[in-house]
């Protein structure tokens, strides 16, 4: 039987570098059968695609979708049924029809209170906020880790009944236990803690996602479902200095592992292997969050020509912040000890390669803390040209006109 190839797409920085835009590449360029995997976070991810006349911000749809590549949701990813209602109808009128959503049984999903949680411990913090999307993704994972998850499998076969009876039971025995251990009461959480105890917004979120599920359809095989597709592609979700287990930038991290850890951990329990990694970064680095951001700048200073359009301002992140990359070494540094992945699962002949993009708004430059270096004179330094089998290069915002760097 034949395999099917294996890419991943990894962002190098805090996230924002153009993972939407790899995916589409990916897909566009196989022109094949394609499968694209979201297997880390959920909903907060915002990965915009532009195809000509189009654009879509994706959350828990593949960024593959104009292509026709098909959504996977792995178990370890945490899909908002009640978003995806939102999502999808967008998409549909954007694109004109809709895409497959396959998911696997074991996958656990966000509830309504996990993300009142979320919210109101943020705002509980003021100025000592995370940088939290208040998503409730952490949430979620606290809450199935306590016992008190929720399959997309048991969701299948409950009704509006069963379902409101397992989220009351949430509240009751769960939410109290997280709130003290939050240091959360009621009576001082405005708004989220009248939320936590009003049932008819759980019965509304209730009907909403029991909808939502008959548009997913489970896999019960996953490596037989696997060999249906020509290309599989791992979507991950932030970036690599927002791993779960950076402690260089914690607590102003994630919640999952945001590098090749899943998509090896994925590959190895089925039987596969990786074919490509592509780690993908701007020609300048933003966040968006708080959190220490080196070597920050404005995009005034940074000479930046155009602001972003999918990251505005919003009460959780704030605005978007702009800096320059460190040196060459300090550019592949956390690439280095995500490759490390390759090894730890026999996976070490991977093509590793990597996508700068955003080069239109730098005038071809890679911004950098001691100087602007022209894009060729930057990617020809040994630690950089020896480390990437294939360079790719971006100074639009379409997939199309990706260009290989020829060395």
């Amino acid at each position: 039987m034949k395999k099917p190839n294996f890419y991943a797409v990894i962002g190098k920085n805090f996230g924002d570098e153009g993972k939407g835009m790899a995916v589409d590449y990916i897909s566009y360029r196989c022109r094949n059968k394609t499968l694209v995997i979201r297997h880390n976070g959920g909903a907060q991810s915002g990965h915009t695609v532009e195809i000509p006349g189009k654009r879509f911000v994706f959350q828990e749809l593949s960024s593959g979708s104009f292509r026709g590549a098909d959504t996977f949701w792995a178990d370890t990813f945490y899909p908002d049924l009640y978003k995806l209602e939102e999502e999808m109808t967008a998409f549909a009128e954007v694109s004109g029809f809709m895409p497959a959503i396959f998911a696997q049984p074991e996958t656990c999903f966000t509830i309504i209170d996990d993300i009142f949680l979320n919210m109101a411990v943020e705002n509980a913090r003021g100025d000592a906020r995370h940088g939290s999307c208040g998503m409730g993704i952490y949430e979620a994972k606290c809450r199935c880790e306590s016992g008190f998850g929720i399959s997309l499998q048991e969701l299948k076969v409950w009704d509006q009944k069963r379902f409101l009876s397992r989220l009351q039971e949430i509240r009751e025995q769960y939410i109290p236990k997280r709130m003290e251990k939050l240091g959360l009461l009621y009576a001082t959480m405005g708004q989220y803690g009248e939320m936590l105890q009003d049932n008819t917004m759980l019965e509304t979120f209730a009907e909403i996602v029991l909808k939502q599920i008959k548009q997913i359809e489970l896999v019960k095989d996953t490596k037989t479902f696997l060999h249906n597709y020509d290309t599989v592609i791992f979507e991950n979700g932030q970036g690599l200095l927002l791993d779960c287990d950076n402690q260089r930038f914690a607590p102003h991290v994630t919640a999952s592992k945001t590098g090749l850890s899943g998509p090896c951990s994925f590959l190895k329990r089925y039987g596969f292997e990786l074919k490509e990694v592509l780690y993908v970064t701007r020609s300048y680095i933003t966040r968006h969050g708080a959190g220490p951001l080196p070597y920050e700048r404005s995009r005034e200073a940074l000479d930046i020509i155009n602001e972003d359009a999918t990251n505005k301002e919003n009460p959780w992140q704030g605005k978007l912040r702009y800096a320059a990359h460190g040196n060459a070494e300090e550019f592949i540094e956390a690439i280095q000890e995500d490759i490390a992945y390759l090894n730890q699962y026999d996976m070490s002949d991977s093509d590793i390669n990597l996508l700068i993009t955003h080069l239109n708004e730098t005038n071809n430059c890679i911004l950098c803390k001691d100087r602007n270096y022209k894009t060729e004179e930057f990617i020809e330094q040994k630690s950089i040209s020896s480390l990437f089998k294939n360079i790719y290069l971006s100074d639009t915002y379409f997939a199309e006109k990706i260009k290989e760097y020829k060395r």
